[in-house]
């Protein structure tokens, strides 16, 4: 099937389910109202709590939520082969990753804007909550131990993209208090805003930054400590300093560098030079695990993820102003990520076709290139394949449009280091609100302070990272299990939504409570085989946690089962009796 086709049909797709599904889901399920108050309303502070208009939210919360995260899952995934990859972005964003993400927001938005961890406790019952907010820090810390790893690496690969991502930091300050100190129009300075980072854009192609070893500690390491040291200072800082302003201008690179991608499809689909090389359908890639169940562990944020929803009910529900707003925010935002994991899709199996240079220096086209680089499991499956992959296609389909192959490089490694600092920051700041929950609860008082649980959360996975050594790779260790947690959050947060639904009345549990049993069969399912996996390396450390992991998810799919079938009083929710 022709690459331009596809990308037509999925969003024509996605634009459609959203006004037919979501709006229903929105309207009859959770019952949206424009009267009920928010929590960034009723508990304003200027720093977490911000009331915020609804297109500065969609960024902030599409930008946190993607990352690296619907890049690197379908470029691995895709060795099944394209069909089932696009198949599972498609339905597995619509009927599940969207209600998961809307569904965490909008319950948090009714629980003053607490974590999906921290209001457990009401729907399940209070044993649950302890167990869920180890699951979350288990997950947190290695994102935020990883994802400074990941940025390092996207530095190492593409030293022209430093230059920019760090400017942007600045411009988004400035535009912060242009905005929110002077009054000036969002609209128009951040398209302003957004036209600065891309002269640095095109001067880092000129200035290409390499990190050098540091007193012994190599590149990636001194990234590391670099970029948990910003995290640190960005996820204390009040939203509007620089989380919502950084937001802003990446909301329009996002629209441009998508506009790009899309133009560099229509163009090279008229132009004859795009075409599809990677297999329809390859159940048994070499070294590579079963399609069912790891298919759906492999992609995660491009259908659904467990970390979706500690964004939704972690900075994103403190910071919608209208509980309308919520359905473009979290339904629209996770099929936007659907929408560019398509794109991903496109770009690995028909872009990289394009033209693809490997480690030798020898420039391969067609089915080569794609064979080439997907010839094995490992070849595929390591942290620079995955990004080489979506940079080097997307560079190749973008060139068409007559943007030099360089700067077309450039722009994407910018794109995809952007984007996985918003994600690293927000998860710090995620992190923050979760130790400050947890030791709330049993009167810790000195480490609900934002500054001391933000020294917690950046000081773990500081040591997590460095616990093998200098170069700062240390949460690789860990990165085996990363998958499972994530998806098993996802099937615990749909457990959750599921009894919200349920204790409403009527059969509105089912939109989420079909999507729980699933995903809660696939994650139990591929984290088993990962325990005989670990045993057959002898790897006491993944055998440890992986059990304790599937201790933990079978102890709250038990308890939610009980809870389901219990005639239990509904729960209150604190936004909806309220009105203004």
């Amino acid at each position: 099937m022709d690459a331009l086709l596809i990308m037509i049909m999925a969003f024509v797709g996605y634009i459609a389910m959203y006004h037919l599904y979501g709006k229903f889901i929105g309207k009859k399920i959770f019952a949206l109202s424009a009267m009920a108050k928010t929590p960034a309303v009723e508990l304003e502070d200027g720093v977490d709590y911000v009331p915020t208009k609804k297109e500065v939210i969609f960024g902030h919360h599409f930008t946190s939520i993607a990352g690296t995260g619907p890049i690197v899952g379908p470029a691995i995934a895709i060795i099944w082969g394209w069909v089932p990859a696009l198949l599972w972005v498609f339905v597995g964003s619509v009927v599940m990753g969207a209600v998961h993400d809307f569904g965490a927001l909008i319950i948090s938005m009714r629980n003053q804007g607490k974590s999906i961890a921290d209001y457990t406790a009401k729907y399940i019952n209070s044993r649950t909550r302890f167990f869920f907010f180890l699951i979350v820090f288990l997950e947190l810390w290695i994102i935020i131990s990883i994802f400074g790893l990941v940025i390092a690496v996207v530095f190492a690969m593409y030293p022209a993209s430093v230059l920019a991502v760090w400017l942007e930091i600045p411009i988004a300050i400035y535009l912060g208090h242009l905005i929110y100190k002077k009054g000036k129009s969002v609209m128009g300075w951040s398209i302003f805003a957004v036209i600065v980072m891309y002269i640095t854009v095109v001067l880092g192609y000129f200035v290409p930054i390499k990190m050098p070893a540091v007193a012994g500690i190599p590149a990636t390491g001194v990234w590391t400590i670099i970029l948990l040291v910003y995290a640190f200072i960005a996820s204390v800082l009040p939203v509007t300093t620089l989380l919502q302003p950084r937001d802003f201008i990446n909301s329009h690179q996002l629209v441009i560098a998508m506009s790009l991608l899309v133009l560099g499809v229509i163009f090279s689909a008229f132009g004859g030079r795009l075409e599809i090389v990677a297999p329809v359908l390859q159940t048994a890639p070499a070294k590579a695990p079963p399609m069912w169940p790891f298919l759906f562990i492999t992609i995660a944020c491009g259908a659904i993820s467990g970390f979706h929803s500690l964004v939704s009910s972690g900075t994103s529900a403190k910071q919608v102003r209208n509980e309308e707003d919520s359905l473009f925010v979290g339904y629209g935002g996770m099929l936007m990520e659907g929408t560019l994991s398509t794109v991903v899709i496109i770009a690995v199996a028909a872009g990289i076709g394009m033209g693809y240079t490997t480690k030798a220096g020898v420039t391969l086209t067609g089915v080569a290139a794609w064979t080439s680089h997907y010839s094995s499991w490992a070849a595929a499956a390591g942290l620079g394949s995955k990004i080489a992959a979506f940079v080097d296609g997307s560079a190749n389909m973008i060139s068409v449009i007559g943007i030099p192959r360089g700067i077309a490089l450039v722009i994407m490694g910018v794109f995809v280091a952007s984007f996985a600092s918003t994600t690293l920051d927000t998860a710090t700041r995620i992190q923050r609100y979760v130790i400050s929950e947890l030791f709330g609860g049993f009167n810790l008082n000195f480490l609900t302070n934002r500054y001391a649980a933000t020294t917690v959360a950046v000081g773990s996975a500081l040591i997590l990272a460095f616990v093998t050594g200098a170069s700062g790779k240390g949460a690789l260790k860990l990165w085996p299990l990363f998958g499972a947690v994530n998806q098993t959050l996802a099937a615990l947060a749909l457990i959750v939504i599921t009894l919200y639904l349920k204790a409403r009345g009527g059969l509105k549990w089912m939109v989420s409570g079909i999507p729980a049993a699933f995903m809660a069969v696939m994650t139990l399912w591929a984290s088993i085989m990962n325990q005989v996996k670990f045993g057959s390396t002898h790897n006491i450390l993944l055998q440890a946690i992986n059990i304790l992991i599937i201790a933990i998810a079978a102890w709250i799919l038990i308890e939610g089962v009980i809870k389901f079938f219990s005639n239990g009083e509904k729960p209150e929710e604190h936004a909806e009796p309220l009105t203004v």
